[in-house]
């Protein structure tokens, strides 16, 4: 079922591509004196298939689970923080709530392997395992589990543009995903554990060091195929990073943009990317991340980040602010005037 959903990815639109740069040379400004934010429409038109862009009505799609090699003491709290902040986002009063308000985004937290039962309002609920297994003994799912996920992330895409979103944010919330997704990373880029791993929530030096051995032992166990994604993210990975990964790849079957956030979800867009690489041209790349490998996984997808705040917070709050750029892009786009109106001359392209 992957591989047919998969197939229906397209490369974007050129004509109305060429019809979004027309439309910006004609408007009364230097020529591309928006820069990447004239680029930014450029590629929303050729997402769309249309240069005839709507505002955009955004959702933040956050990921929540649980990882088992948080029993390895890899992280400086318990796994039961994962579900008191997902619960946190039903209620408005986490981070991404509070810039999600400002920037006009509705935020939508998915249960797609909390540890724990959650009864409360406000989640979507799509467990596929109540966290993952510990990846230091035995692999973190099947692979049957983490195919699960992806379709996941791709049906929630499909449901969200369904219901009038036109531009997807994703967001992860799950103690533990530091580990995963430099475990994941490490692989797929082969590089060592130590290059690509961070303290994540606080770790001392120590505790670092642990983390990077943890992941360096449960490579070595498991001996993941780089060259598929489904056996990496199956033995390292985490279900939120397979949500993800499935989220970037709905974009590109549903023609919708999609923002990346800080390094977990750079990790998973790489997972989507080696799945299909059409799928990177419908990504934005909204900050960079201070994780240490927040900048290389960028790299990795051939993408430059339009914010640095030297954020790793995670929850989608980095693709939150990224997202507010498309607000102003399209409003130069679309209300600033022809030279016409104003009475001067057109620029001329000049070699």
């Amino acid at each position: 079922m992957l591989q047919e959903m998969l197939q229906q990815i397209s490369p974007l639109d050129s004509a109305a591509m060429e019809t979004a740069r027309q439309h910006w040379d004609a408007i009364a400004k230097p020529l591309h004196s928006l820069g990447r934010l004239e680029d930014l429409v450029v590629q929303l038109a050729g997402i769309t298939g249309t240069a005839n862009l709507p505002p955009r009505k955004k959702a933040v799609l956050i990921f929540c689970a649980d990882n088992g090699v948080v029993a390895e003491g890899v992280t400086q709290t318990t796994q039961a923080v994962t579900a008191a902040v997902t619960r946190n986002f039903t209620m408005g009063i986490a981070s991404v709530n509070a810039l999600s308000r400002v920037c006009g985004a509705d935020v939508f937290p998915v249960d797609i392997g909390v540890a724990e039962e959650l009864h409360c309002d406000g989640i979507i609920s799509r467990k596929i395992a109540a966290g993952t297994r510990n990846f230091a003994h035995e692999p973190a799912m099947t692979r049957e589990q983490a195919e699960r996920a992806i379709l996941t992330g791709i049906a929630l895409v499909g449901e969200k543009v369904a219901a009038g979103y036109n531009l997807i944010i994703t967001g992860e919330m799950g103690i533990g995903n530091t580990t995963t997704s430099s475990a994941v990373f490490s692989v797929l880029q082969q590089l060592p554990p130590e290059q690509v791993t961070g303290r994540g929530a606080g770790l001392s030096g120590a505790g670092l060091r642990h983390k990077v051995e943890v992941i360096a032992k449960a490579i070595a166990l498991h001996q993941p195929d780089r060259n598929d994604v489904l056996d990496v993210l199956s033995k390292v990975g985490g279900l939120d990073i397979c949500g993800m990964a499935g989220a970037f790849l709905g974009g590109a079957v549903y023609h919708v943009p999609v923002l990346i956030d800080g390094f977990i979800s750079a990790v998973a867009a790489n997972c989507a990317v080696r799945l299909v690489p059409l799928c990177r041209q419908y990504l934005f790349a909204s900050h960079c991340s201070r994780e240490p490998a927040g900048k290389l996984a960028l790299e990795a997808l051939g993408l430059r980040a339009y914010l640095d705040c030297d954020m790793c917070l995670g929850e989608g709050t980095g693709g939150v602010i990224g997202a507010k750029l498309f607000d102003f892009a399209l409003a130069a786009y679309g209300e600033i005037a022809g030279f016409d109106a104003v009475g001067i001359a057109p620029y001329e392209k000049l070699q």
